[in-house]
């Protein structure tokens, strides 16, 4: 089986109180298929410039990734520029230059469409469109979005969502795009466009999946330092769909078992900058910290409690 993501490769400058990087390897499409890999075939669809570090690219090939649908185009790589304050919960974005970003249509290498499973990352929703109606036949196709577009491009985005199964969403980004300051109810709302569940990012606070008869609530692995949070949902994306391409099943339990196992990824893409928590990982590693979280949430019950 393969999983499809379509999204951005980037260089990334981050500030954290733990310490600043300059143009390292980051963007959605590389979060995501990093994680991902380790569990399946992942099949990328994003573009660079010419100025992009071939070593970059050389990571992804060996990781399994089949970069084919790689693009590199004269130009200038996407940057991003942001500083995190942890004491005042903000994250801040000091430069964005899209460059060959900003012309960026995605198109499907030969066998991109038969993917089995669908990831389509922080792009524009047109674009996210454009590729949904390529890979109809597809087991599962799940949609990410940001504040940008629900501002700019709600239309676009609704009719994205209507056409998936799956709606991954920050908490502050579901509040914003239903206009509802209550998570549950924002999150019904986006399930009368279409989609099967929607599941709420909440940072160090986890994740609430929910659905028309489903209601699931996860955790974050609790870890010591986050050294950038960087990446964070994009890795537990990769982790989320790369379980349940492995899994080869998608039922309510697979993805109770997907989330948690985006939570144990996600909890090493936070504890490094870049994806330098996520290039050493095993798998052995993410299931020692997957029965944690089954551990730390396990309790028993007792016939006669109230």
């Amino acid at each position: 089986m393969s999983v499809l993501v379509v999204g951005s490769v980037a260089l990334d400058s981050v500030e954290t109180p733990f310490g600043s990087v300059t143009e390292v390897l980051g963007g959605s499409a590389v979060y995501f298929a990093t994680a991902a890999s380790l569990y399946t075939k992942i099949n990328l669809v994003a573009v660079v410039g010419t100025d992009f570090p071939t070593e970059h690219i050389q990571f992804l090939t060996e990781r399994g990734v089949d970069t084919r649908g790689l693009e590199v185009v004269e130009g200038q790589t996407f940057r991003w520029v942001g500083r995190y304050d942890y004491e005042q919960h903000i994250t801040e974005t000091l430069d964005t230059r899209l460059n060959v970003f900003a012309d960026f249509h995605p198109t499907l290498p030969t066998g991109y469409d038969n993917s089995d499973l669908v990831f389509l990352a922080n792009i524009d929703p047109d674009l996210q469109c454009e590729v949904l109606n390529q890979v109809s036949g597809a087991q599962l196709k799940v949609v990410d979005t940001m504040n940008f577009w629900i501002r700019g491009k709600s239309e676009s985005l609704c009719r994205a969502m209507s056409a998936v199964d799956v709606v991954i969403i920050d908490e502050s980004e579901v509040r914003l795009l239903a206009r509802s300051h209550n998570i549950v109810a924002a999150a019904r709302s986006i399930l009368k466009l279409g989609p099967k569940a929607v599941i709420v990012k909440r940072g160090e606070h986890g994740a609430i999946m929910i659905g028309d008869n489903d209601y699931f609530i996860a955790p974050a692995y609790p870890v010591d330092q986050v050294k950038d949070p960087t990446g964070a949902g994009d890795s537990f994306a990769g982790g989320f769909l790369g379980y349940l391409d492995r899994a080869k099943e998608i039922t309510p339990q697979a993805l109770r078992q997907a989330i948690i196992h985006g939570a144990a990824v996600a909890s090493f893409t936070i504890a490094e900058f870049s994806i330098d928590g996520l290039r050493s990982l095993r798998m052995a590693d993410i299931s020692h910290r997957y029965q944690e979280l089954k551990i730390f949430t396990h309790f028993n019950d007792k016939e006669n409690d109230l």
